[in-house]
């Protein structure tokens, strides 16, 4: 079979571990990329090997590419997606996945609508670890669900944070997918945030969320931008889930490269393998007609409602009901 011809749309950080992720697939290659600026486009073509494209149509209408990943900022996602699909592409689009509901909703429409792959950027819940804790809880190993937790402590740069969401939507997406991964829906919830590190940014740095699971099971959320937890087994990124006959967990500490990330101050390897395991799962299923996504967008529907409501509750101090 040919290799899958890929497109990007968009040029950005993330940019980066795709076109790695890319490369690591022998069923898939980079063909060209997008983005709206014409000058980091033309700089990342020219570290990936890979073409450039002067406008969204042309990256479309090229015959080679068979699917796109949408890794342009939030808002554009939508439309993005859209036109991918009515083209007759395949589209890997990273978290969040889009600005609303109903937006994420239309998107799945049309995938489906169109005989088409629309898979969302789910990285986390396709790294072995997590995988593996999935497993055990869904066959019982671990008994009984009591408790979920998912922390993620790494402090941004302000440039940085400028360009991108509150926490809530630009971290507690991954927390709510890999929540509903693990233990399924939550019937309920409430949220606080602050902003502590930051003078010249109103969104918020920091956010906890407890929930209420459909099981009775309780879960704790919480993100944070405004420092790195430099404590003894520091909670960097954690996800660890207690049931009544055992427990696991899973933590970026236990790969750690010393030398500074592109955004972090230093490299957490689990995070770029996660996404070389999202994408190689994106080629399989489309290419070769390997297993499903993990995460579905159904699921991404249901995380952009648990986003919806934290937000709700932080900003009401009530407790949200999810149905």
């Amino acid at each position: 079979m040919k290799q899958l011809g890929i497109g990007f749309f968009g040029a950005g950080v993330v940019a980066n571990l795709h076109a790695k992720a890319v490369r690591r697939c022998a069923g898939a290659r980079l063909v060209g990329l997008w983005n709206r600026t014409p000058q980091r486009a033309e700089e990342k073509a020219r570290t990936y090997g890979c073409e450039r494209y002067d406008s969204v149509d042309d990256l479309l209408g090229d015959p080679a590419i068979d699917a796109v990943h949408v890794l342009t900022n939030l808002e554009s996602h939508h439309e993005l997606t859209l036109r991918a699909l009515a083209a007759g592409k395949h589209v890997l689009v990273e978290k969040p996945v889009s600005v609303t509901v109903a937006e994420i909703e239309e998107m799945a429409a049309r995938a489906d609508a169109a005989g088409l792959v629309c898979m969302p950027g789910h990285n986390y819940i396709y790294e072995d670890g997590v995988r593996r804790a999935g497993e055990l809880i869904a066959g019982g190993a671990l008994g009984r669900l009591i408790a979920v937790y998912v922390l993620y402590n790494i402090h941004h740069a302000e440039q940085h944070v400028r360009t991108i969401p509150g926490v809530i939507r630009q971290i507690l997406t991954h927390h709510a997918y890999i929540l509903l991964y693990l233990a399924g829906r939550p019937v309920e919830l409430s949220a606080m945030k602050a902003t502590l590190h930051y003078e010249s940014i109103t969104q918020e740095d920091i956010a906890l969320v407890n929930l209420r699971m459909g099981s009775g099971a309780l879960a704790h959320l919480q993100a944070s931008f405004a420092a790195d937890d430099h404590s003894a087994d520091p909670w960097t990124v954690l996800i660890k889930a207690i049931g009544t006959d055992g427990a696991t967990r899973y933590s970026y500490r236990d790969w750690v490269e010393n030398k500074p990330a592109e955004v972090h101050s230093q490299t957490y390897s689990a995070y770029p393998y996660s996404i070389y395991r999202e994408v190689e799962h994106f080629v399989a299923h489309v290419r070769d007609g390997g297993p499903p996504p993990l995460s579905t967008m159904a699921d991404a529907v249901d995380a952009q409602r648990i986003v919806e409501a934290a937000e709700s509750s932080a900003d009401s101090g009530q407790l949200e009901r999810l149905h």
